[in-house]
């Protein structure tokens, strides 16, 4: 046995040990003292874009205070889907860097341009128009918020599903230093360093740099690189004024990140078709052949965030950005050395955005902000699919430009009734104009140039488009609460939201149904690849309340949505000009209806159990949600067929939850943490279509941590494991054998595995959630 398992084993060991109840992770938002951390009225978010106390926000918001991440040990915004409900946060297919994300059964989880996401991601009220690059690690964190429903008025549009808000550190008054340092398994190799200084009294400045690395769960047999490895430099830098009873502050933030971690490969699930190719014993261990491009994603942003108070009751609020990211991918989906089926691809993103918003607070009985929001971005897509079934081989080329600018204006305002009854009302009004050029030529030989192929072009371009859309969209939010005391509250909403329209990047022109049969106009072609937006109509009642002298906070919600014109889309293997290829259509062909019930608690068990300051937490959440289409139209055999009772709404399991106790008693000088926390998910659809080889069945993962905290909080150390009964479990995959169109049932051949219907290996693969893992942190702050 080698000195790495026995190391890994022995570390398990003492976690395990050290106690066998699972544990706490507590809802928290501001870095408050632990007592104060479960007290609903004391913690502050920011989900109605001001201020509040989380008991009186009439929104189902989960908040991550930067006490409680470090607790958890948690390493990037993926991990808090864990505890928060009916929501699904992971590393995209392929990559460390893209982001999958799902909120009460609303999401997208393809990053190619012309897609637009259904979670809107934030990092310090930015919005990130593109998934690449969007798993942010954590580090210099204030707190993580998630708002699960539509947030379309304050957030616009991509919030169909909910939002999830990064909140960095603010620079301390001080001069400062801090040293993070993280060793563990799988060679896990960690630095954060942070640094500040006040300048004058007004003026801060502040930094950190990050390095974060991690040796690979598996290898790729083929290249011999490592499987699943991390290798990222991560930096930030922040100049700050005003503050500090000042009527003004202004702060300039820039991130930059370059992830040169390999390509993650997936596992095959069944044998190579032609070549016999075995599965595999390792599910993190890949065989795929691909390797140029080489995996690379940088990423940069800087912001300008201002705050101005022009009276005592009129405050302005300025958020001018500009971010731009580009990623290269091999990503070979049938996972083996042959050229069967594999894409190499380049992403490139920017945007610039600018909101400003008018807040009115006179301390009386109205409240309102009233806001004005622009976004210019662009996402550039290029991919071969090479099917290299012939002995020349065969390359589809893509390459799609999508531009948006989108403007929006929105208001929201509270008035109290009375002083227990308040009313809330909000809208948002945007226009989206969408630009798209798309195209799609096939080659023969080999890769297209762009890639460094020497094929050949075969034929006319099967789409060769240029076209616009406007879109245009009024999305309502209203609310009603009711709080008997102030630590109770009682509240109805309705609120809207829009997931925007655009052009399938994949989508083949000449393909389109024509008046003159394989002859479509240009207005035939642009019907046939441009799809609208999504909407949906969201229904919430919901209770917030501290109880027992603020010993217990409980989050109560029930939710009913009405979710319409959702973007199917048509992936699959195609035809053109009688090759078998890759493409689609997405059509606004399907409807949902999603119906749930959240709960959440953070209660104090007890205190001075067993010596004087002591204390024991049990924090939980639980997720049920019943999503089902009821119309999901598709063409079999040219016709137009409903095939509702066949389809699921994807990664979104009908059960979620979490349970963690946690125990912080008095040790020497300072306090030491003990916790544990047991997660579940029940069955999860990993597509629309069920597959028996790729969905993830129920399971339940085991997280613990020790943590030792000095009383001036200047130094920590913490000894920590995840996924402690090492849970093997899928988290996204590919599929390309054949099915039938209506019931998605997968034939089996005499051999017992599936037919390929693109590439003569077949892709039928799957990617992994992280295994255990058992890591030391320790942190010193001068």
């Amino acid at each position: 046995m080698s000195k790495a398992i026995l190391w890994q084993s022995a570390a398990t060991a003492l976690v395990l040990g050290a106690f066998a109840m699972p544990a706490h992770a507590q809802e928290a938002g501001d870095p408050l003292p632990q007592a104060e951390e479960a007290q609903g009225g004391t913690i502050i978010v920011t989900a109605r874009r001001r201020e509040e106390r989380l008991v009186d926000v009439p929104v189902a918001v989960s908040s991550f205070g930067a006490e409680e991440l470090q607790q958890r040990g948690s390493v990037d915004i993926t991990d808090i889907a864990q505890v928060t409900p009916n929501t699904t946060l992971e590393e995209s297919r392929g990559t460390n860097s893209t982001l999958s994300a799902f909120i009460r059964g609303i999401g997208q989880q393809d990053p190619v341009s012309g897609f637009e996401q259904g979670v809107g991601i934030y990092l310090d009220d930015v919005y990130l128009n593109r998934p690449q690059a969007a798993v942010l690690d954590i580090y210099d964190v204030e707190r993580i918020e998630v708002l699960r429903g539509p947030q379309g008025t304050l957030y616009g549009r991509n919030t169909i599903g909910g939002a999830v808000k990064y909140v960095t550190r603010e620079l301390p008054d001080e001069t400062s230093l801090r040293l993070r340092a993280t060793a563990g398994t799988y060679g896990r190799l960690e630095g954060v360093v942070t640094a500040s200084t006040p300048i004058t009294d007004l003026v801060r400045v502040g930094g950190s740099v990050a390095r974060l690395t991690r040796d690979g769960f598996g290898e790729n047999l083929t290249t011999g690189e490592e499987n699943y490895n991390k290798d990222i430099w991560a930096a930030r830098g922040t100049i700050e004024v005003g503050g500090n009873g000042e009527p003004y502050f202004i702060r300039f933030s820039g991130d930059y990140t370059k992830d040169e971690s390999n390509a993650r490969g997936g596992h095959r699930l069944i044998p190579g078709a032609t070549s016999g190719a075995p599965v595999l014993d390792d599910v993190y261990d890949t065989r795929g052949g691909l390797t140029d491009p080489e995996q690379d994603v940088e990423a940069i942003g800087v912001a300008l965030n201002a705050r101005f108070d022009l009276t005592e009751a009129l405050t302005l609020r300025s958020i001018t950005a500009y971010r731009k990211d580009d990623s290269a991918s091999p990503i070979d989906f049938d996972a083996l050395p042959a050229v069967s089926f594999d894409v190499p691809a380049y992403y490139r993103n920017s945007q610039v955005s600018q909101e400003v918003q008018l807040l009115w607070d006179d301390g009386g009985r109205f409240t309102g902000l009233l806001g004005g929001y622009y976004l210019n971005a662009t996402a550039d897509t290029q991919f071969d699919v090479r099917l290299f079934t012939t002995f020349a081989g065969f390359t589809a080329f893509t390459e799609a430009n999508v531009d948006t600018e989108t403007f929006a204006v929105f208001g929201d305002f509270t008035y109290d009734l009375t002083d227990r009854l308040s009313l809330s009302l909000g809208g948002r009004y945007t226009w989206d104009e969408r630009t798209a050029d798309i195209l799609r030529q096939n080659y023969l030989g080999g890769g297209s140039p762009v890639f460094g192929g020497a094929g050949i072009p075969f034929g006319a371009p099967g789409t060769d488009f240029q076209g616009t859309a406007d879109f245009d969209k009024f999305t309502p939010r209203a609310s009603i609460s009711f709080q008997p005391t102030p630590d109770h509250n009682l509240y109805a909403s309705y609120s809207q939201g829009f997931k925007g329209g655009g052009f399938d990047p994949r989508g083949v022109g000449v393909n389109a149904p024509a008046a003159t049969p394989g002859m479509p106009t240009d207005a035939e072609i642009t019907d046939f690849l441009t799809f609208a937006p999504e909407s949906v109509d969201s229904y919430e009642v919901g209770y917030k309340g501290s109880l027992l002298d603020d010993a217990v906070y409980v989050a109560l919600a029930a939710f009913y949505a009405d979710y319409t014109d959702v973007q199917i889309p048509g992936s699959a293997a195609c035809n053109v000009g009688g090759i078998a290829t890759f493409c689609g259509v997405v059509t606004n062909a399907g409807a949902a209806e999603i119906k749930g019930i959240e709960f959440e608690t953070n209660a104090r068990l007890g205190r001075d159990l067993a010596t004087a300051g002591d204390e024991l937490r049990l924090s939980g959440s639980l997720g049920w949600i019943d999503a089902e289409y009821t119309e999901f139209v598709t063409l079999i055999g040219g016709q137009p067929t409903d095939v509702s009772d066949f389809r699921e709404v994807q990664n979104t399991p009908e059960w979620s939850g979490s349970a963690t106790l946690g125990y912080t008693t008095p040790v020497g000088s300072g306090d030491l943490y003990l916790g544990s926390t047991v997660s579940y998910r029940s069955e999860t659809s990993q597509f629309e279509v069920p597959n028996p080889f790729l969905d993830q069945s129920g399971y339940a993962l085991v997280d613990a941590s020790i943590v030792w905290t000095s009383a001036d909080g200047g130094f920590s150390l913490g000894l920590y494991g995840r996924n402690l009964t090492d849970k093997e479990y899928k988290t996204s995959g590919y599929t390309f054998v054949v099915a039938d169109p209506a019931t998605g049932e997968i034939p089996l051949n005499d051999d017992g595995f599936p037919t390929p219907s693109l590439g003569t290996e077949g892709a039928l693969t799957a990617f992994y959630g992280n295994p255990r893992q058992v890591y030391v942190t320790a942190t010193i702050e001068f």
